[in-house]
């Protein structure tokens, strides 16, 4: 059993650790095995020691990650302080570790005169995460003001890649998927913004936040934005809360192993644990609202929200 030849770390390691306290959602089984690194190194002593055959993911603060019933297979990777680190450089620049909370960067941003990372107060995720699916929103992306990210592969070589490097497209980073079963395991990133005067910077990080308390159900158990927006016929962005609210799930209960789950009646593409919701609950409802909207609309709905494990 490979679990019984896992290499020795500086860090922390925890078997059968159970993953719902570590996602929004707080759904989900336990991971095989839970791999909490001290730092950088250690990260990568692991990596080349660890058997090449066993899977590997990242779980960041599980903001956008629907983790199922069955739990996760192989190694579970969650970057703990060491990886938090955010310094603001010339240029004007900043670094962030991949454990640095988006929202956390961009105030650090924003003290330090740097504008361009506004739209990161409006992220409920990690840098690491960022990376990996080009967080964005209100017309802004990670794209836009990323110089380059810092990553360790599946086989414990870091490496270093440039935007361009990255292959990013609208809520994806190709480069992310390219290593290995789940891909890269991003470290840190430097962006470069535009100087400002923070309080100006400041104001508008509080109309994103003012308008996402509006709009959003941030304090209810939820995965961020559950599908993409999709394009039409003729190639126009189109919103997934209005497929779904149009479609009439809008506030309506699924129920298929536990408690149910819905999409928020205060944002159609919001899907929310309303108590004690499964995975097989939120996950089905998604599906369901997937095939209804192809049905009712021609349209194809894709999953933005990552799921992850065994059924």
């Amino acid at each position: 059993m490979w679990r019984d030849r896992l290499p020795a770390v500086q860090g922390r390691i925890v078997l059968d650790a159970p993953l719902a306290p570590y996602t929004w959602l707080r759904v989900g089984g336990p991971a095989d095995v839970l791999f909490l690194p001290k730092d950088e190194a250690d990260l990568q002593a692991f990596l080349k020691a660890l058997d090449p055959g066993v899977p590997v993911m990242a779980l960041g603060v599980g903001s956008n990650t629907l983790v199922r019933d069955g739990g996760v297979e192989g190694v579970v990777i969650r970057l703990g302080k060491a990886f938090a680190e955010i310094k603001s450089m010339a240029d004007p620049t900043i670094y962030a570790g991949a454990a640095a909370l988006d929202a956390q960067v961009a105030k650090a941003a924003a003290e330090a005169g740097i504008a361009g990372l506004e739209f990161y107060t409006g992220v409920p995720g990690t840098i690491g995460g960022a990376c990996v699916m080009n967080a964005g929103c209100y017309g802004a992306e990670t794209k836009d003001v990323l110089v380059e990210a810092y990553a360790v592969t599946r086989a414990g070589e870091r490496v270093i890649l440039s935007n361009a490097e990255m292959g990013f497209s609208y809520r994806k980073a190709a480069a992310a998927a390219k290593d290995g079963v789940e891909g890269l395991i991003f470290t840190g990133a430097l962006y470069r913004g535009i100087a400002d005067e923070a309080a100006e910077i400041l104001d508008r990080m509080g109309a994103i936040t003012a308008r996402r308390e509006a709009a959003q159900p941030i304090r209810e158990k939820t995965g961020g934005s559950t599908f993409k927006n999709p394009e039409g016929s003729n190639g126009e962005k189109l919103s997934a809360w209005r497929l779904v609210d149009e479609a009439g799930w809008r506030g309506k209960l699924f129920k298929a192993t536990g408690g149910g789950a819905m999409f928020s009646p205060q944002h159609a593409n919001f899907l929310i644990n309303p108590g004690e919701a499964t995975a097989a609950d939120l996950e089905g409802l998604g599906e369901a609202v997937r095939a209804d909207v192809k049905a009712k609309f021609g349209i194809e709905l894709n999953w933005e929200v990552k799921r992850v494990g065994r059924p």
